[in-house]
């Protein structure tokens, strides 16, 4: 039998200091696989989740970034942050591995597979920025039904403003109600995606509370990669 190489996953950071539960991308504990990461130090939260493109010196230093990671070892890339998708094409074009920057990407597969009459909901963390060209990018449809966060809750509140310590039952709480709120406004929801990378922690809570599959990044990748 052939021995393949095992994969190395290369994950682009924001430059935060927030907590990283297991789960997210972002904690090496999410992985079975060896994992590299790599700060893009001029990516904020604040400069990456907007409603329109990435600016051109930014995703200049994603790519860069990214090639570096190629260089230490990754065969595969990813990033922190689901609004990137934007840059999917773009870093797929620039970098010679693959590239996986959102758990967006799987929403059209995961539409396709429901039963007829049912949809794929996104739970995000700005539902006010993230729009059509998110979307359009990760080949979803238009009308797919999109909650966020509730900014004034402690997930929301913890990330926008960087902070080290966060309470995880009520963060827990502000992903379940975001997952109430989008259930009564898509009454035929049969399966929902969360956008942010820092959800995952929060996905088999959220599934037992809706009776629905949950997807994100780390399972997309668990898929991709075989590293369940």
């Amino acid at each position: 039998m052939a021995n393949f190489p095992r994969p190395v996953l290369g994950v682009l950071m924001l430059k935060t200091a927030f907590p990283r539960l297991p789960g997210d991308v972002g904690n090496p504990q999410s992985w079975s696989c060896k994992t590299l990461y790599k700060v893009v130090e001029p990516a904020s939260v604040a400069s990456v989740v907007k409603s329109g493109p990435l600016p051109l010196p930014l995703l200049v230093a994603f790519i860069e970034a990214g090639l570096a990671l190629v260089e230490e070892g990754a065969t595969h890339i990813t990033t922190s942050c689901g609004f990137l998708v934007t840059v999917q094409r773009a870093l797929e074009e620039a970098l010679p591995v693959p590239v996986v920057t959102s758990s967006l990407l799987q929403i059209p597969d995961i539409q396709a597979a429901l039963p007829p009459g049912r949809r794929c909901g996104v739970i995000t963390f700005d539902a006010d920025r993230l729009g059509a060209p998110h979307l359009d990018a990760a080949g979803a449809p238009a009308d797919t039904p999109v909650v966020g966060l509730e900014a004034g809750g402690e997930l929301r509140r913890v990330i926008s403003g960087d902070h080290p310590e966060l309470d995880e039952r009520a963060a827990e709480a502000d992903v379940l109600a975001a997952g109430r709120a989008l259930h009564n406004a898509c009454p035929d929801l049969g399966a929902v995606v969360l956008e942010c990378t820092n959800l995952p922690p929060y996905r088999a809570a959220l599934s037992d509370a809706l009776g629905l599959p949950v997807h994100d990044l780390v399972t997309l990748l668990h898929g991709r990669l075989g590293i369940g």
